[in-house]
Formats: structure tokens, sequence, C-alpha cells
């Protein structure tokens, strides 16, 4: 016989229920009762979904994503932001300030440089090649420092006292100080050379953090567990330990990769990174830094625009933090 039982007032039945007798065997009654009590039956949620239903009330969240958003498709897409050359030079506008009509619908509101160029196209251009460099810098540390976080804590020993030496010597080495020494020994310095050289000196910082993480969770019951069902070291690795301990090295990565976009304005500043006829934030800054005075906006609008990329994603990271650490919220 399906088992019946009483549900008192107040209880999962909803309020204002009065002795009712609810089949408990009937179909969707288990389901309903699980979802009214705070969650499907027998379905926890992940600590992706719980990240999710955080991220989802932070205004925060979704300044920084809409700003990213926009930034992301001006950089890949940026014809659509404006429908100049950002290469076009016309000396008559030289240094000019005010808003130009190039033709219908389209103005350059932001004035020209000394070569007579779109300050706003080139700041739309320049978009590009600064996310390009965060982008993949971010992507090149993340894989490369946390492989060797996750080898050095999890087998420990030898191993971990090796890697760990190796990356307390790239940490006696300034980030900018050592990719200036480096892009020195590249004659033509592009994209590729730029995010090579932040590259080699930014991962110390991920493989510490995720030899923490590793640490961490290769204690865990599960991991004993799944040893003990025999389970080789690359499954416990990748299967079972990674997805635990990623949550951190996520949030330092999103923080990172603003950190890395700066670090290319200001090797380009310097004459060490990107060279023209590329075009980047920095470039441009480079070239306006001596004329301040005369003509502000040539250096303020792109130098504005770094600023806001940097903010959105150390915003992003914040959020992030915030979401995937339970004692945080």
């Amino acid at each position: 016989m399906p088992e019946k039982t009483t549900v008192n007032p107040g209880s999962v039945a909803g309020p204002g229920t009065t002795g009712d007798t609810v089949d408990l065997a009937a179909p969707g009654v288990g389901a309903a009762a699980a979802e009214a009590a705070g969650g499907p039956a027998n379905k926890p949620r992940s600590l992706g979904q719980d990240a999710w239903r955080e991220l989802r009330v932070r205004p925060m969240f979704w300044i920084a994503g809409v700003l990213l958003v926009l930034l992301i498709v001006m950089a890949i897409v940026p014809s659509l932001f404006t429908g100049a050359d950002p290469d076009h030079a016309d000396l008559r506008n030289h240094y000019l300030g005010e808003p130009q009509w190039s033709h219908l619908f389209q103005v350059d509101w932001f004035g020209y440089n000394k070569q007579g160029q779109s300050v706003w196209a080139r700041t739309v251009y320049g978009a590009r090649a600064s996310i390009i460099v965060g982008v993949c810098v971010t992507f090149a540390v993340t894989v490369f420092g946390g492989l060797l976080g996750m080898l050095a804590g999890y087998f420990g020993g030898w191993a971990d006292a090796l890697l760990s030496r190796i990356t307390d010597v790239f940490f006696g080495i300034p980030l900018l100080l050592g990719a200036l020494v480096l892009l020195q020994a590249f004659t033509s310095r592009t994209v590729w050379t730029v995010t090579l050289g932040l590259a080699v000196f930014g991962w110390m910082q991920l493989a510490r953090v995720m030899r923490g993480a590793v640490i961490t969770q290769k204690q865990s019951d599960f991991v004993t567990a799944a040893r003990a069902l025999g389970a080789g070291n690359t499954r416990i690795l990748f299967k079972h330990i990674l997805p635990n301990a990623i949550g951190p090295v996520i949030v330092v990565a999103t923080i990172a990769l603003a950190g890395y976009i700066s670090a290319e304005a200001t090797l380009s500043y310097l004459g060490i990174g990107l060279q023209p006829p590329a075009i980047s934030w920095g470039v441009d800054i480079s070239a306006a830094k001596d004329v301040l005075r005369d003509a502000p906006h040539v250096l303020l609008i792109p130098s504005a625009f770094l600023s806001i990329t940097v903010l959105a994603f150390i915003l992003l990271g914040d959020a992030v933090r915030d979401a995937l650490d339970p004692k945080l919220r």
C-alpha cells in the first residue's frame, strides 16, 4: 500500500495546510516537497551553480560584465564603433580638438593627434592589441603556472622543493624589469613577443595559488576514496582535485589580467613594447606624453579607456572572488 502521512500546518506542504493527507508515493510529490524546501530532489547544487546564484544579484558584476562585453566587441569588430581609418593622416587636422564630421553619421568626437589621425579611431582599434595581450598572457600563465602548482602540491617531496625554489628565483625578478630585458633581444616587437615577455615572468603567483589549493584538496576524503578504488594520479588530479581547486586560480587570474593590460601599456610607453605602426593604447599614450598642456585630449582619451578596462576586470575579479568564497557571502 502507498505510504501516506498527515502534514501539519506550516510544514513543507505550505502555509495554511490543515492536516491534509498526502500520498508520498504519488508522482511528483517528493520533488515538489523538495523544491518547496529549497531545491530539486536529490540534486545538490555545484560550486559553479552556487557562484552563479550569487553573481546574478551583484550590481558590480553586471556593470563590469557590460563594460567588458562592449570592450571585447570593440576589439573584435572595431568597424561597428567607427568608420574612420586609424592610420589615415591629414595634417590639416593637426591637434584639432573639436569634433569633426568626416561624413554623414560619423563624428571624430575626440579630435586628432599630431599626425592628424583620429584619436577616437585609434582608441577603438587600440583596444584589440591591449586586450589580446592581456588575455593571451593570462591564459599562458594560468596553464603553465597552474600545471607546475598542481605537480608541486600533489606530489610534494623533492618535486615540491625543486619547483618551489624555481618559483622563488623567478619571484625575485620584477615583472616589468624582466619583460623589459627580454624584449630588448627582439628587433621587432609584436603582440606575440610582448605576450611572451610578460608570460615568462608572470606565472609565479598562479603557481603558488594552485599549489596551496591542491595541498588542501588532496587531503580530502573523496581523494582518499578515489585512491582506494584504484584511480591513478592523472585521474585524481584532473577529475577530482582540479575542479575543486580551480576557484581561487580563476579569481587571481581575472584580477591579474588587468595588471597585464597595464603592463603592456607601460612597456609600450617606455618604447620597449609595441612599436608604431602598431596601434595600442600604450603606443598612443607614449606619443602624446609631450603635448599634455597643448593637446590634453590626445593623452586623456586612450588613458581613460585603459583605466576603464583595468577597473572592469578588477571589479569582475572581486565579484567572482566573493561568489566563490562562502565565507565572504
